[in-house]
C-alpha cells in the first residue's frame, strides 16, 4: 500500500456547529419554546452558548466516554445539548419520553448515564421515576430560575448553568471513532437495544445527506422544519445537517398536533418538514379543514413507516407540496435511502410517477442494499424479486451497545446488518419496501404484503388510518384482517369495504373480514403498533371458520 500524503484530521461534531457559526452565522434557530413564546436566535449565537455548556459540564465532572441524558422536545437548548456534551468528548443520549416508564429505567441505568438534562413539562414524570433511577443520577432542569415549577427533586438550573461562563471553546482534541451519541430503539420485542454513533459515522451520515442536501430541503436561506423528535434516532440527522448547509432551523416544541403544526409552519413559513405518517394526516385534516397548505410550504419528507399512496397523492395534487420517500433505521443514523427524482422521473406520466412515489427512494452515498431468499441468496435487482433487505455501510452499527445477546443474529456471514424488511428494488436502485418479515401474511403459499393492501384501503375517502395483520386460518395458515379507523361520521360495513377493494388487489388479497375501530395503537415514535394489535386478535375468528 502507499499511503497518501494528506493531513489526518480527524471527523468532529463540533466542527459542523464551528462552521455554521462561521459561513452561515447570520442564519437562524428558531424555537417554540414549553414557556409558551417564540425563541429565536443564530448559528452565531447557538455556538457561544453551546461554548459556555460545554465549560459548565467539564466543570460538573463530566468527563471522555461519560453518557448525559436529556429527556427534551425539540427546541433550541436541546439542539445546544447535542453539541456541547459530544464536543467535550461525552455522549448524548437522548431519551424517548414516550416509552414505558420501565424502559425508561432500564435505558438510564444500562447507559450508566451521568446526569439528565429534562424539560420543566417531564419534572413529574422524572419525580415519578427517582426511587428507580440511580441514586447518584443528577438533574439539570431546562429553563431560567423564574420558569422552575415546584419540586421535590434536587436539581440544578439549565440557565443558571451558563451564567458566567466563557463564550468560546477549544474543543479538545478527540478520535474521530470515539463515540458522540446513544439512542436506543423502541423496544418492541424485548428490552430497548442501544446504538452508539461515533464521530466520524455522524458525519459521513451528515454528508450522505448532503449529497442530495437541495433535494430534501436542505437549502441556505431557506427553512426546514422537522416534526421527527430530536429524542428519536438523532431527528434523523437534521441538527447536523441543517447548521452545515446554513438551513434555518426551525423547532416545534411539544404541540404538533394538526392545527398546532399547521399554525407554526404558517406563521414560521416553512419551507420543508420531515416526520412520520401520522403526524401527516394530523396536518392534512387541517389542511382540509382551511382550504390550503402552511404559506410557504414546498416539501415534506416522510419516513419511520412507508407513506400511503393516498397521502402522496394528495399532498402533490390538493396542495401542491412535493412528497420525498424515505427509510432507514436507528441502527444506520438512521436515512439509508430518499426518493430523489431526476428529470426524467419528473417527466413520467402521473400514474407512473406516483408509483415511484410509493418506492422508499434510492440508497445515499454511503449505504450498500443487497436483497436475499431464505437461505441467505443474493438476489437480482430488477424489480420484481424480493426478500429480505440487508444493509452495510460507514455509519451502520457494528454491534448493539453493551449487548452481545442481541447482537448475536443481527448480521449475516458477511457482516451485513438484517433489517428486517422485505423488499425488491429496480434496477435504477429504487427501493420498494413489501413488509417487515414478521408482518407479511403468509397465505397458502403465497405472500401478501400488509403495506400494500393498507395502501389500497386508506385510498377509501372514508378510511382515516388502517392496519393489515395476519390471523390464523384453519386451511391457509394465515388469512389478512383489515383493522380501521373511519374518518369522523362516516359510516361502512365490512362488506362495502370488501367491494370497494375487490377491483384494487388480488383475490388473493382481499381481506377475510374488515373491523372498525375507534383508534389503533402506536409505538413511542408514532408508528402502528402492529405488535400489539396482534396481540389484541390473537383469539380472533374469522368468518366461516
Amino acid at each position: 500500500m502507499l499511503p497518501g500524503n494528506m493531513m489526518d484530521r480527524p471527523l468532529t461534531v463540533p466542527s459542523i456547529l464551528d462552521f455554521a457559526a462561521e459561513i452561515h452565522g447570520d442564519a437562524s434557530v428558531v424555537s417554540a419554546r414549553v414557556e409558551g413564546d417564540v425563541h429565536r436566535y443564530t448559528y452565531a449565537n447557538a455556538h457561544r452558548r453551546v461554548s459556555r455548556l460545554a465549560h459548565a459540564l467539564q466543570a460538573l465532572g463530566i468527563k471522555d466516554g461519560d453518557r448525559v441524558a436529556t429527556l427534551a422536545w425539540n427546541g433550541y437548548r436541546h439542539f445546544e445539548l447535542y453539541y456541547a456534551i459530544s464536543g467535550i468528548g461525552a455522549v448524548c443520549h437522548t431519551i424517548n419520553p414516550r416509552l414505558f416508564e420501565d424502559q425508561i429505567i432500564y435505558i438510564v441505568g444500562h447507559a450508566a448515564d451521568r446526569i439528565l438534562f429534562l424539560e420543566t413539562s417531564f419534572l413529574p414524570l422524572v419525580e415519578k421515576l427517582a426511587d428507580r433511577l440511580p441514586k447518584d443520577l443528577r438533574y439539570v432542569v431546562l429553563c431560567a430560575r423564574e420558569d422552575l415549577p415546584e419540586t421535590d427533586l434536587d436539581v440544578l438550573v439549565y440557565e443558571e448553568l451558563l451564567s458566567g461562563q466563557p463564550d468560546t471553546i477549544a474543543w479538545p482534541e478527540l478520535d474521530e471513532r470515539q463515540a458522540s451519541g446513544l439512542c436506543y430503539t423502541s423496544g418492541t420485542t424485548g428490552n430497548p437495544k442501544g446504538v452508539l454513533y461515533s464521530h466520524r459515522s455522524t458525519l459521513i451520515h451528515t454528508m450522505g445527506l448532503l449529497a442530495v442536501a437541495e433535494k430534501i430541503g436542505l437549502r441556505p436561506e431557506r427553512s426546514l422544519l422537522p416534526v421527527v423528535p430530536l429524542f428519536h434516532v438523532n431527528a434523523w440527522g437534521l441538527p447536523f445537517a441543517a447548521p452545515l448547509v446554513g438551513t434555518t432551523f426551525v423547532l416545534p416544541g411539544a404541540r404538533l398536533d394538526g392545527p398546532g403544526l399547521f399554525a407554526f409552519m404558517d406563521q414560521e413559513k416553512v419551507n420543508t418538514s420531515w416526520g412520520v405518517p401520522t403526524v401527516w394526516f394530523g396536518l392534512l385534516a387541517e389542511m382540509r379543514k382551511q382550504g390550503r397548505k402552511p404559506e410557504g410550504f414546498e416539501n415534506v419528507l416522510i419516513g419511520g413507516s412507508a407513506a400511503p399512496k393516498p397521502m402522496i397523492e394528495e399532498f402533490e395534487r390538493d396542495f401542491g407540496v412535493n412528497v420525498i420517500h424515505g427509510w432507514g433505521m436507528t441502527e444506520m443514523s438512521p436515512v439509508g435511502s430518499v426518493g430523489v427524482f431526476k428529470a426524467r422521473h419528473r417527466a413520467l406520466p402521473e400514474a407512473e410517477r406516483m408509483h415511484l412515489k410509493t418506492a422508499q427512494g434510492r440508497r445515499m452515498f454511503g449505504v450498500e442494499f443487497k436483497i436475499v431468499d431464505a437461505a441467505g441468496a443474493r438476489l437480482p435487482h430488477d424489480g420484481v424479486a424480493f426478500g429480505e433487505l440487508h444493509v452495510r455501510g460507514p455509519a451502520i452499527m457494528s454491534a448493539y451497545f453493551n449487548d452481545e445477546d442481541a447482537s448475536e443474529g443481527a448480521f449475516d456471514e458477511e457482516g451485513w446488518l438484517k433489517t428486517g424488511d422485505v423488499a425488491r428494488i429496480d434496477p435504477e436502485g429504487f427501493l420498494f419496501l413489501v413488509d417487515r418479515t414478521k408482518d407479511v401474511i403468509k397465505s397458502g403459499g403465497e405472500w401478501i404484503s400488509s403495506i400494500d393492501l393498507e395502501s389500497a384501503a386508506l385510498a377509501h375517502p372514508d378510511i382515516a388510518e388502517c392496519a393489515v395483520i395476519a390471523v390464523s386460518h384453519p386451511k391457509w395458515s394465515e388469512r389478512p384482517l383489515l383493522v380501521a379507523v373511519l374518518k369522523d361520521g362516516a359510516r361502512m360495513s365490512a362488506a362495502e369495504m370488501k367491494d370497494f377493494l375487490a377491483d384494487k388487489v388480488a383475490k388473493l388479497w382481499l381481506p377475510d373480514d374488515v373491523v372498525f375501530v375507534d383508534e389503533l395503537p402506536h409505538t413511542a415514535t408514532g408508528k402502528l403498533s402492529k405488535r400489539e394489535l396482534r396481540e389484541q386478535f390473537k383469539d380472533y375468528v374469522l368468518p366461516g371458520c
